[in-house]
């Protein structure tokens, strides 16, 4: 790991902490200019872990609190008719203008302005009346969900969380580190002292470093071997897609930089399979019926599928 990118964990560990295997696949996600879904229960930091990596890499940061009542046009933005001039002027929504967005708990809005966000995101930019606006590079959403207290909230669909590219959870700190987090808290927000360390155009240089990561035929074989027996796995009702087969590949190549490396091995391939994965998978009847978890289902397909020689 080069020391750029250890200042920038080291700055983001002020206020997320005991968290470093968390705050580095978040990082890794942004090298890899993908989206995040952080799916977890309320106060555990989720908020926090947005605006402490937002600082950090001087991006531009924006947030939304989805309720019920948030429009579409909350997103995208809308147009205003303007007496004086005689035509309409384009009033920009929360997406454009920024590098980083935080969405508040997504599940908490409708299925129509879900889908304007997740537009934006695929599409990286936003039309209103017919007039496309791109939005800022980088762009990137981590996007929240609550997974308790959901009377009346909107899950989404399986073919929109197939566009973020990892889905994590936080969890719970351990003694010490939330000891750390309340003594660290008595006077002062650790959130005010942190530094900047790299810019926009830093980050864009890294992604761009990333998409130079050698990925091995061997490597492309072993991720496409994973795809194709999770489409026949016993356990599974509907296997990893091929834009889940791309995201591995994609993630794998970030994971590779992030430790330094300018080529992917099998044991990115491993170490990111799930969080690229379990949001991408059904379980089949047999498997809820057992109490099988989706991690536990994907554990079983890398404990299956051949690691390719040589390239542990």
């Amino acid at each position: 790991m080069n020391s750029e990118i250890q200042k920038i964990i080291d700055q983001v560990e002020k206020v997320i902490v005991g968290k470093r295997e968390v705050v580095e696949k978040i990082l890794t996600s942004v090298f890899a200019n993908g989206h995040i879904l952080l799916d977890d229960v309320p106060g555990i930091g989720k908020t926090t872990m947005a605006v402490a990596l937002s600082r950090t890499l001087g991006l531009k940061f924006g947030r939304i609190q989805f309720t019920p009542d948030v429009l579409p046009s909350d997103i995208t933005g809308f147009s205003m008719y303007n007496k004086e001039s005689d035509n309409f002027i384009y009033k920009p929504g929360i997406a454009v203008g920024v590098n980083l967005l935080l969405g508040d708990e997504i599940n908490r809005t409708s299925s129509k302005t879900q889908s304007a966000l997740l537009e934006a995101m695929e599409e990286g930019q936003v039309t209103v009346d017919g007039q496309t606006h791109p939005l800022k590079s980088p762009f990137i959403v981590i996007a929240t969900q609550n997974n308790i207290g959901t009377a009346g909230t909107q899950l989404l669909p399986h073919a929109q969380l197939d566009r973020f590219l990892i889905k994590l959870s936080i969890g719970y700190p351990d003694r010490k580190s939330e000891m750390a987090v309340i003594q660290g808290r008595q006077t002062t927000n650790p959130v005010d002292s942190m530094e900047c360390v790299v810019g926009v155009d830093d980050v864009v240089r890294m992604q761009d470093e990333v998409l130079s990561i050698t990925v091995r035929d061997s490597i492309v074989d072993y991720i496409t071997r994973l795809a194709e027996a999770s489409r026949s796995h016993e356990m599974l009702e509907l296997g990893i897609s091929p834009r889940g087969s791309l995201f591995v590949n994609k993630m794998a190549k970030a994971r590779a930089y992030v430790q330094g490396r300018d080529y992917v091995i099998s044991e990115d391939i491993q170490s990111v399979f799930m969080d690229v994965c379990t949001h991408r998978i059904m379980l089949s009847q047999n498997a809820r019926t057992r109490k099988i978890t989706a991690q536990q289902a994907l554990s079983t397909l890398i404990d299956e599928v051949a690691v390719p020689d040589g390239i542990k």
